[in-house]
């Protein structure tokens, strides 16, 4: 039989036609073309293959004017090519897909305008809802998230917003990971972050942490061992430590913001000659999945960000069901356990 598109107008290839060539009925077809669960796996395949020696093509836009969905979601965030962001993108994909839905990943590279641009035309690129994670918007542009379609926003730069959130245990993360230095027998503890200036953002919160774990351990802050980065990458960390190991600072532990600098901590120590984790100790945060394979292997806080994904879909498929009471908008924080690893090992010594 000859190949007919469904675009075309005269001959167009129908669900009837389909159906009969599969042997099913009409209702079926649109059964397995509507992903229904409850379709055996033998007919599912049995439809497809018609579809396939028909050239059956599902007209999408009409299903989307009958539906008002689309079945895609956007995913904004600061950069593609961090290693925390890549992880976190593949956790939400792997979580829309259960619910049928397909991600388009935007990258804003942490500036507000991209972030608003994000907003502003996710209805004009027939998104049924977005995940945003904002570094560039703060607090005072809640405003601005009082849009007419659903928006579950993922960071630590606004709280208690028009919209559900979902966050990091930044916090009490970054107390535990310090607590676990401090038991490691660390007392001078730097920290590397960029600053604690300003809005709310991640420093603020994990230098928080910080701080709150030397109080309980009776360990006075000693501003000399704070460290301010421009941006978190390998390089700045690689720098921080070149830095340390040319001081007099007499640094054991180093509490890093993300792996990322951690990774960069871990080059530059071994640059300088200086011994992880006997001479010094490094944890980081963000338990990426190239910390367990560095030498040594970082130690890190690990946000679990399956939990983070799958919460931030839930709310938003819930949003987008349009429940007939939503309830007030939700902040979510997702559970944390500290990872350790050999950087923050006890020392040993081997005879050769």
């Amino acid at each position: 039989m000859a190949r007919r598109n469904s675009d075309d107008r005269n001959g167009a290839v129908t669900i009837a036609d389909v159906a009969k060539t599969a042997g099913v009925s009409p209702m079926t077809v649109s059964n397995v073309i509507n992903d229904h669960p409850y379709v055996r796996q033998a007919t599912r395949e049995k439809v497809l293959a018609a579809m396939a020696q028909l050239g059956y093509r599902v007209n999408v836009a009409a299903r989307n004017l009958r539906s008002g969905r689309t079945g895609t979601i956007g995913l904004a965030i600061p950069e593609i090519d961090r290693p925390y962001y890549g992880q976190l993108a593949a956790a939400i994909m792997a979580a829309a897909a259960g619910s049928g839905l397909r991600v388009v990943v935007e990258q804003t590279r942490s500036q507000r305008e991209n972030e608003l641009e994000a907003l502003a035309l996710s209805r004009n690129r027939l998104y049924d809802g977005l995940l945003l994670s904002t570094v560039g918007l703060g607090p005072a542009d809640t405003k601005l998230l009082k849009v007419d379609y659903p928006v579950v926003l993922l960071g630590e730069r606004i709280f208690g917003g028009p919209v559900d959130h979902v966050a990091m245990p930044n916090v009490d993360g970054a107390r535990a990971a310090t607590a676990h230095l401090l038991e490691r027998g660390c007392r001078r503890i730097a920290l590397i972050d960029s600053g604690h200036d300003g809005d709310v953002d991640v420093s603020q919160l994990r230098f928080a942490g910080y701080r709150a774990a030397l109080d309980d351990a009776g360990v006075g802050l000693d501003p000399d061992l704070l460290f301010e980065i421009d941006a978190f990458t390998m390089e700045a960390g690689a720098r921080i430590a070149r830095h340390i190991a040319a001081s007099a600072l007499a640094v054991d532990g180093v509490f890093c913001i993300t792996d990322t600098v951690g990774v960069g901590v871990l080059r530059g120590f071994a640059d300088a000659g200086v011994a992880v984790p006997c001479q010094v100790k490094v944890i980081g945060f963000d338990n990426v999945d190239s910390s367990a394979y560095t030498v040594p292997s970082l130690s890190s806080v690990d946000p679990d960000h399956g939990f983070m994904a799958k919460s931030a879909v839930e709310l938003l498929v819930k949003r987008i069901a349009k429940a007939a009471d939503p309830g007030r908008p939700q902040d979510v924080v997702s559970t944390f356990a500290v990872v350790a690893r050999e950087s923050t090992a006890a020392c040993t010594t081997h005879s050769h």
